[in-house]
């Protein structure tokens, strides 16, 4: 099998951010010869503005979606949608339509929210924006994690039943993108 490549976006720019640790443990779990790499910086991106030529952390952000084979968003859920600066974000990389790095690129959706919804919203919202750059959406297994205080502990995943949950959807995911690296 080749070597997957994969790329995590955090939706949340909080230090301790509990989506964050969603990724870190999704990470540990995936199948050989899959390498996650986390994207840290949605926070240093410009107001999006079609005025403007893409400024360079624009730029880094596309170069580092254009390398890799998916790409995996971990969402909080504010005020039943997902983060203004994630919504930034994807306005910023969807531009130009035809060559926005995410055309076709196969996606991943997971988020850990305190409260009982799992950011089971958000996590919809999500999946209409990526209707219009053609991304893949894996539908199952979802990743809705409530409660998530109680899961981690420090930063780390501590429950045994939620790591079983994060295999499933490491493995599935990795059977999606490689379902799109061969077309």
């Amino acid at each position: 099998m080749t070597a997957v490549s994969l790329l995590g976006i955090c939706g949340s720019t909080r230090k301790a951010s509990l989506n964050r640790a969603l990724l870190v443990a999704i990470g540990e779990v995936l199948p050989e010869g899959t390498v996650l790499s986390l994207y840290d910086g949605l926070e240093g991106l410009p107001i999006f503005n079609s005025d403007l030529q893409d400024p360079p952390t624009v730029l880094a952000l596309k170069a580092a979606i254009s390398k890799v084979d998916g790409v995996i968003v971990s969402v909080p859920e504010y005020n039943y949608s997902i983060p203004g600066g994630l919504k930034n974000a994807l306005d910023w990389i969807s531009r130009p339509p035809a060559s926005s790095p995410m055309r076709g690129k196969p996606v991943g959706i997971c988020g850990a929210a305190t409260g009982m919804s799992g950011t089971i919203r958000a996590q919809n919202h999500l999946r209409q924006m990526f209707v219009y750059s053609d991304s893949p959406v894996l539908a199952q297994p979802e990743v809705l994690i409530p409660r998530a205080q109680e899961r981690f502990v420090d930063g780390k995943l501590v429950d045994e039943s939620t790591r079983q949950l994060l295999a499933r959807f490491a493995m599935a995911f990795v059977t999606h993108v490689r379902r799109y690296k061969l077309v």
